[in-house]
């Protein structure tokens, strides 16, 4: 379709919507991850393609002839800031092509589809309606303080101390734990020993989620991510070994336990308040390739991560975070991403292994809600693929430029087991751990046709579903 023809379009859908001339619906779509996840260019891609919807032929509004064109509009919430997607999207498809910057606080955009409905809809109308699509991009790692609403600070303090003795965690912990020991909680409260405890806590859940350790687990979020908080009192905290009960008034256990209790208050609360129990449908990024490649701990870690995700959109009447602050959300996708690492053959294998966490935290968390699925995704597809022999054989391999590379190569990405069970066999040695790589984004020939992707129409599909109908 012309760009003229879209512009007039777009004019003729923003006018009749102004003048109440077409039937409208909104859905809020939460759209998170734990940091490296692709969030950043999940949602850039997906708005790209629906402006340009050249891409789009498992979006059943395109594959029905539906689908009449997509427009951006101011978001609703003023407040909240404007997902940067011009600016992502000119980091993807510029002379240098490189990847956007991560998501480090919570932003928004409004898309507005005009489609044609089918059924009851299509006679009630009588013409095209308007589905508005608020996406809203928050981190993952705020996902994970959802349990501190329910923690005091003496169970909190011995769920995190009792995560540092163990495993990698003991080793970059060590710094903060040994400051510890030489601490008496119960003296009273200076803030030069407030900030420097709370400075090495910091320093130690930086390094936990680095890339080689990458590490899930880690809480408060904003300890990773203060965003405008940086620097802030409420951040000026951490755990604390038991005492003998309450903390003296003026004693740093006191000062450690209100300033917990105030970013519960001021923080976790109200976000969740404002933001996550709006959302009306979710998608979870995951980046499993990663967390394979920093070995069995850093798997085992992100299991225990899934468990707080999905006790998060638990919906049964028993859920704590319901009676809490209600919740809507009635689709839940799990993505695993960068699937343009790995040969299409071995997707089904990665949508098995993200299938395998679900289910394990599903049952965990007595999950009983319908509308819950799962994928394998890439935002933007950064790879061909390509056959290559070895030693007469051949190898279903991806081409791409490696992060770092000047050149393209053909890479062998290996083979994932079929089974969740089988990722991490008895006696697997060092050497056999995955190596998954990592490419730099692709030059796009045709960025009027859309970014490339892997199944980011399909993931909307399933997400939006009979909301469109």
């Amino acid at each position: 379709m012309a760009l003229g023809r879209l512009a007039d379009d777009a004019l003729d859908v923003l006018s009749r919507i102004e003048t109440g001339g077409l039937f409208e619906r909104t859905l809020r779509i939460g759209v998170t991850g734990l940091s490296r996840s692709g969030k950043t260019v999940f949602v850039t891609s997906l708005v790209h393609n629906l402006l340009q919807r050249a891409r789009l032929q498992q979006l059943r509004l395109v594959a029905e002839g539906r689908f009449e064109v997509a427009i951006l509009r101011p978001q609703p919430d003023p407040e909240v800031a404007r997902f940067a997607f011009e600016a992502h999207r000119d980091a993807l498809l510029g002379a240098d092509p490189h990847w956007p910057e991560g998501t480090r606080r919570i932003s928004q955009l409004r898309l507005s589809i005009r489609y044609r409905p089918t059924g009851l809809l299509a006679r009630a109308v009588g013409g095209s309606s308007v589905l508005n699509l608020d996406i809203v991009d928050y981190p993952g790692e705020w996902l994970l303080d959802l349990p501190l609403l329910r923690l005091s600070f003496a169970d909190w303090s011995a769920k995190v101390l009792a995560q540092a003795e163990r495993g990698a965690r003991a080793q970059l912990s060590a710094d903060w734990r040994a400051a510890l020991g030489r601490t008496d909680p119960d003296t009273p409260a200076d803030e030069e020993t407030a900030q420097r405890l709370a400075g090495l806590f910091t320093a130690y859940l930086r390094a936990a989620r680095g890339s080689q350790a990458n590490l899930s687990e880690l809480s408060p979020g904003r300890f990773l991510l203060p965003g405008e908080m940086e620097g802030s009192p409420a951040l000026t905290f951490c755990p604390l070994p038991p005492g003998e009960g309450p903390g003296r008034r003026g004693s740093l256990r006191a000062a450690m336990e209100e300033r917990y209790r105030a970013y519960v208050r001021h923080v976790v609360q109200p976000f969740y308040t404002r933001h996550f129990a709006r959302l009306d449908r979710q998608i979870v990024l995951m980046d499993l390739m990663s967390a394979l490649n920093a070995g069995e701990e850093a798997w085992r870690d992100l299991e225990t991560a899934m468990d707080d995700i999905m006790e998060s959109f638990r919906p049964g009447p028993d859920s704590w975070l319901r009676r809490l602050i209600g919740g809507r959300v009635t689709r839940l996708l799990f993505a695993a991403t960068k699937a343009d690492q790995l040969h299409h053959s071995q997707h089904a294998a990665l949508e098995g292994l993200m299938a395998g966490l679900v289910r394990r935290a599903s049952d965990r968390a007595a999950f009983a809600g319908a509308g819950i699925g799962t994928m394998a995704i890439a935002g933007v597809r950064a790879t061909t693929e390509t056959t290559v022999r070895e030693g007469g054989e051949p190898l279903a391999c991806v081409e791409g430029t490696p992060a770092g590379a000047a050149e393209r190569a053909a890479v062998f990405p290996g083979h994932l087991p079929d089974r969740i069970e089988d990722l991490f066999p008895p006696g697997m040695a060092q050497g056999e751990r995955y190596h998954f790589v990592s490419f730099a984004p692709p030059r796009v020939r045709e960025p009027e046709r859309g970014l490339p992707h892997i199944r980011v129409d399909r993931a909307l599909d399933w997400l939006i579903g009979e909301a469109a109908s």
